[in-house]
């Protein structure tokens, strides 16, 4: 079962009510693979695939048996592996399900070209668990497999209903020759759906099973969609199908699940009445937090102090007031979010629970009202346009995990009508700090003038906002001797070996993220990028500004681009000559790619150089604007990404 904060919020009472004399068994109890079929029959268009899922068979029913709710999943595939790869991918064939799920039936079989079967059941299971994302994973190792063999597998597990929203992915990295998908439910129960990307919509069966509704999609030759293009969002490009429980006819209850019923029984729940006693300990609590007229510093300050000082688990037991959340110093994602929400009040900050998805899973659907949209939360302050994450210890304001941002949330606000204060909710733009957040500095300079052979590199690096957070935080949660440990080896990308003459750094720490950028400063002998050749040396000045990304795309660009965050870099290099010395190819820094759209630059890579005597300066600058390009646009991009990769390779020719 899923442990999200609210993510079961729906009470089943009035599901349930009046329904308990058509309690039954899931109707797909007797379900099994044809023992019989063993004959391995590839469709002549998939012949020379190398992996391929001949059929998936989905089935999800919801049955109601008095005051109790559950759902039973059955999943049946046949695959065909046709490579040596797809051998390595399948040898094991895991079978997840969570600590509250339960597995009634599960078994594999491998069909071998020569009508060999290998049929492993329960007691061939191996399992694996993942303490940290309360997962357990069963599996079946695959011994013997063969180009050719298909595999299939068979399991049903019994667990919670996702009543309040589910996704289900019928798209795969390999074709499905055929899909087909059930969803059952008892027939006084109305549920809303959305397909979405391409996938057909569900046909309604009221007459196949007695006393339910089934809900169909059937399917054949879905093309494969590849989750490797660098810089996309694979999840949400799949044909996905969506579907949360709307009506119940019996008890009359409609729009069910809408994001109005769930901003008002939020708001409730993380706006508790304090009695004196809890007043007193939170007054107690905000006192030891440092004042501020700023607000966003009072922010900061407020956060520091609850992610220094409580422990967040979203797994732990809820507290039983605020008091215990604070002794015990433990919170779980409803403690946690009551403590902020208080502590805000006290100091009169006004803010709103945002409740979002993570855009690289689930995308929040502003027109599909379901909790599966509201997994995620952050508090926005309307004060100075900004987000907190509230779980995240290493981040601080403006900072917050990427992946929520760039999507839509439901802002739930406080209102008062008649002195009475309620929740209001609003769905708005989640906004991912810009380029005027997100930005680095490169100042390099390169001294030939003591050695021609040996240059001393001087580089000051400065990383702003998310570049930053990739940093600062390091040392707080290391040893001294780790730390120092990661910063020699983070020097290793611009000083191409280990040693280096200084290093310093500036900024470090949590005490300064969203307040200052991290800066790392070094010092050091630049022979490693001097090659001798005849009266001439070979510079590979682009190696001072580190590796850099490369975008390489061997075939035709399916998805559109997405990146993490807008991102902006400053470079600037200075080489300083001997009396007498030239460099002969100055126009290789000479540079100039753009994205534009609607006439606008929206990337861009451009380089040039100026020269005065002895002194070349080269300046670049690299910036990406936007989260998602269009496919139309890739050949630009890839130009632009792969301009700083170019940049990197650039190597001078510097003659006495």
């Amino acid at each position: 079962m899923k442990k999200q904060f609210l993510k079961k919020f729906l009470t089943l009472a009035a599901i349930l009510s009046t329904s308990a004399f058509f309690a039954q068994d899931y109707s797909f109890k007797t379900y099994d693979w044809n023992e019989n079929d063993t004959k391995i029959d590839i469709p002549k268009k998939y012949e020379d695939e190398k992996e391929i899922f001949l059929n998936r068979t989905i089935k999800i029913e919801v049955v109601v048996d008095k005051n109790t709710a559950t759902q039973y999943r059955l999943i049946h595939e046949k695959k065909y592996i046709n490579s040596d790869d797809a051998i390595e991918r399948s040898n094991k064939v895991y079978i997840p399900f969570g600590n509250q799920e339960n597995i009634l039936i599960t078994k594999v079989r491998v069909i071998l070209k020569n009508g060999k079967v290998i049929t492993l059941d329960k007691k061939d299971i191996k399992e694996e668990v993942d303490e940290e994302k309360g997962m357990k994973y069963n599996y079946f190792a695959l011994n013997g497999l063969e180009k050719g063999a298909v595999i299939e597998k068979l399991y049903v597990i019994e667990e919670a209903p996702d009543l309040n929203g589910n996704t289900i992915k019928m798209q795969d990295e390999y074709p499905i020759a055929e899909l087909n998908f059930d969803l059952i439910t008892p027939a006084h129960l109305i549920f809303k759906t959305k397909s979405y990307n391409g996938l057909s919509e569900p046909v309604l069966d009221e007459k196949k099973l007695e006393n339910k509704k089934v809900l169909s999609i059937s399917e054949k030759d879905i093309l494969a969609l590849k989750d490797d293009e660098e810089y996309s969002n694979w999840d949400v490009r799949l044909k996905l199908f969506r579907y949360k429980l709307d009506q119940n006819l019996y008890s009359g209850a409609k729009n069910l699940n809408n994001f109005k019923e769930y901003a008002t029984n939020t708001y409730e729940r993380i706006n508790p009445v304090l009695d004196k006693k809890q007043e007193k300990v939170i007054a107690t609590f905000c006192k030891s937090i440092p004042e501020s007229k700023d607000l966003q510093e009072q922010i900061w300050n407020i956060e520091n102090k609850i992610k220094k000082t409580i422990i967040y688990d979203k797994y732990t037991d809820s507290k039983q007031s605020l008091s215990d959340v604070i002794s015990t110093k433990q919170a779980n994602s409803l403690d946690i979010i009551k403590l902020y929400t208080a502590v805000f009040k006290y100091f009169k900050i006004d803010q709103n629970i945002v409740f979002t998805s993570n855009r690289y899973k689930i995308p929040f659907d502003k027109d599909f009202e379901s909790h599966e949209n509201l997994s995620e939360f952050l508090f926005y302050f309307p004060g100075i346009k900004k987000y907190l994450t509230p779980t995240e210890i290493e981040y601080r304001l403006p900072l917050f995990p990427n992946y929520l941002g760039n999507n839509n949330g439901l802002f739930i606000k406080e209102k008062v009508f008649a002195g009475v204060s309620m929740g209001i909710g609003e769905v708005n733009f989640i906004e991912i700090p810009g380029t005027e957040i997100t930005h680095d500095y490169m100042d390099i300079t390169v001294d030939f003038t003591k050695d021609i052979e040996n240059p001393l590199v001087t580089s000051n690096m400065t990383y702003g906002g998310y570049s930053g957070l990739n940093f600062q935080p390091m040392k707080d949660f290391v040893s001294a001797d780790q730390y120092k440990t990661m910063l020699k080896n983070i020097s290793e990308n611009y000083t191409l070996q280990g040693e280096y003459k200084t290093l310093t750094t500036e900024n470090d720490g949590t005490e300064f993220i969203g307040k200052k950028p991290y800066k790392l400063n070094l010092t050091f002998d630049g022979k490693e990028m001097i090659q001798k050749a005849g009266e001439n040396y070979l510079f590979s000045v682009g190696q001072t500004i580190g590796k850099q990304m490369e975008l390489y795309q061997k075939d035709k660009r399916i998805l559109p681009i997405e990146i993490h965050y807008p991102h902006y870099y400053t470079r600037k290099i200075k080489i300083i000559l001997p009396d007498g010395a030239t460099i002969k190819n100055l126009d290789k820094f000479i540079m100039d790619f753009k994205t534009d759209l609607n006439g606008k630059t929206e990337a861009a890579f451009t380089s040039n150089y100026t020269q005065n005597k002895n002194e070349i300066t080269v300046e670049n600058t690299e910036f990406y604007n936007l989260i998602n390009y269009p496919l139309t646009s890739f050949e630009q991009y890839k130009a632009v990404i792969n301009a700083a990769a170019d940049f990197n390779k650039i190597v001078v020719i510097v003659a006495k």
